[in-house]
């Protein structure tokens, strides 16, 4: 901690010192567990008791923060502002009222706090467009598709249906993707080009029946879609029939490919060893 925050030691001990620690441990964070969050964090010191931590824990109140919670939540608060907790609050306070249960709440703002960001009005607009899309606040892709329509404006949007136009891909279904996996929508254009080309033109797929398994578009082309791939035409190539779609062999876990394309026929066809999955290695263990 001294490493981290040398003028800890210039700190008088009961004037700042105690207090801040009376006050973490009359919130549940006492004994080893506050001494890893103030290891993890020693600023937590030299923040002013009443003007800064003080209010952050009402708002984590605000917020249905969990007091088991509470730990990381203080262990990650040098990267937090007052105003923006603030703004979050009130923003997750318009989602609840559309019935938008705390747990999602909570599990949006540890990974995407920035989208919370937003003036309320714009919230509610976007929430109610959310809505209108056909999605509904207890589902697990609300939060999702809020939080792709909160960095898209209408301009990027219509960029996205254009590139999937150009592919001969319906408006529609585009929407009904997006309501399979909201995700697929913010990923980078030619990145998305790059994986239709190759799904497309190389693999012989259909681009509706791409569009019709979003979550394939997230794939990393160099160390899951290709690999797998040339993999599989390998072994046709050795004439050997294969049962499982393209989109199947996509989906499905590094170890049941192992087990199915390369152990299974390592023998056969040596060749299928060259493997490299998405840990870099054949990993055959």
């Amino acid at each position: 901690m001294v490493k981290q925050l040398p003028t800890i030691l210039s700190c008088k001990a009961e004037q700042t010192l105690v207090p801040k620690l009376e006050f973490f441990n009359s919130i549940g964070i006492s004994g080893t567990t506050l001494s890893k969050v103030l290891y993890m964090n020693p600023a937590l010191l030299r923040f002013s008791l009443e003007n800064s931590l003080r209010p952050f824990y009402d708002i984590t109140k605000a917020l249905r923060i969990p007091r088991r919670k509470l730990p990381q939540f203080f262990r990650d608060y040098r990267r937090m502002d007052y105003k923006k907790m603030c703004i979050v609050a009130g923003n997750t306070s318009i989602l609840r009222a559309h019935g938008v249960p705390d747990f999602k709440l909570r599990l949006w703002m540890s990974s995407n706090f920035n989208a919370l960001l937003l003036d309320s009005e714009e919230v509610e607009e976007n929430v109610n467009k959310v809505m209108s899309m056909g999605f509904r606040p207890l589902s697990a892709t609300f939060m999702k598709a809020l939080y792709v329509i909160s960095r898209m404006d209408a301009l990027k949007w219509q960029e996205k249906m254009e590139l999937y136009r150009k592919w001969g891909v319906t408006e529609d279904a585009v929407l009904s993707a997006f309501r399979k996996s909201p995700l697929f929508m913010i990923l980078d254009e030619k990145i998305l080009s790059s994986k239709m080309d190759y799904y497309v033109n190389t693999m012989g797929l259909l681009p509706s029946e791409v569009v019709g398994c979003p979550a394939i578009l997230s794939f990393s082309l160099e160390k899951r879609i290709i690999p797998r791939c040339s993999v599989v035409r390998l072994l046709q190539l050795q004439g050997l029939a294969i049962k499982f779609s393209n989109i199947t062999i996509l989906q499905r876990t590094e170890q049941w490919f192992l087990e199915n394309f390369v152990i299974k026929y390592q023998e056969q066809v040596p060749e299928v060893l060259s493997y490299k999955g998405e840990s870099g290695c054949t990993n055959l263990a």
